[in-house]
């Protein structure tokens, strides 16, 4: 990733950009598919980042100067092809040194996406609600998570079974709404439904994704060893360890 564009990113995240500057990078993200990528990735890293370190001083430390050099960046309307000052790189590199520390971290730690393995949903209601029924379970099954999100919720008004809950709930959870995905989980935890034990191996995936690791350990001791996907539980805190 170019360093560069770091500060670029973390000002339009920050909501550090004027009106005219948000729009002008929007434009930049739509004609530039490589520059898209590169900024999905640094959203991701800061998320993480965010999740374990929290705001860490260095990050204080550069983001006072942030608002100075959108001004630069922006004074044409091909921000990134300005020719930086020298000193702009300085903070460039703050921000470097925290995605080197997000590498770092990343290695030495299991990632939810290696465990992220949704099963597919197969419904078999019938009545008024076995049309929504098919197209929430033909959205999940595609990864139309927030389609599938507004359909279960639809769903759920009239047709409240532990097996549309669970479903529901690791659609919640793809879209990164954890406290919506965990209070599904944990209504099921408490439940004697065939999904009671996949509801708590889900609880300790949202928060593997938070990067909660501590947590994610305790959930997991917690689920019993006749589990289906036990060789995953116990692949998860191998590597917790």
């Amino acid at each position: 990733m170019n360093e560069e564009n770091y500060i670029l990113f973390d000002l339009y995240l920050q909501n550090e950009m004027s009106v005219e500057e948000k729009n002008a990078f929007e434009s930049q993200l739509a004609q530039d598919d490589s520059l898209a990528s590169a900024f999905e990735t640094f959203k991701e890293m800061q998320l993480q980042l965010t999740n374990k370190f929290g705001i860490t001083e260095e990050r204080e430390a550069f983001k006072a100067n942030l608002k100075t050099i959108s001004e630069a960046h922006f004074k044409s309307s091909k921000p990134k092809v300005i020719q930086l000052k020298p000193w702009y790189y300085a903070v460039a590199a703050s921000v470097a040194v925290l995605i080197g520390v997000f590498f770092v971290n990343q290695n030495s730690n299991p990632r939810f996406e290696d465990f992220n393995q949704p099963e597919q949903a197969y419904f078999t209601e019938r009545g008024t609600t076995e049309a929504a029924l098919k197209q929430a379970e033909i959205a999940f099954n595609d990864k139309q998570y927030k389609q599938a999100i507004s359909l279960f919720e639809t769903i759920l008004k009239e047709n409240k079974t532990a097996e549309i809950q669970y479903f529901y709930g690791i659609s919640l959870l793809q879209e990164n709404q954890f406290q919506k995905s965990e209070t599904v989980f944990n209504e099921l935890k408490s439940g004697t439904s065939v999904y009671k034990n996949k509801a708590i191996w889900q609880l300790a995936l949202s928060k593997l994704k938070q990067k909660d690791y501590k947590a994610t350990k305790e959930i997991l001791l917690t689920i019993p060893a006749d589990y289906e996907n036990t060789e995953q539980v116990q692949k998860l805190l191998s590597e917790l360890d």
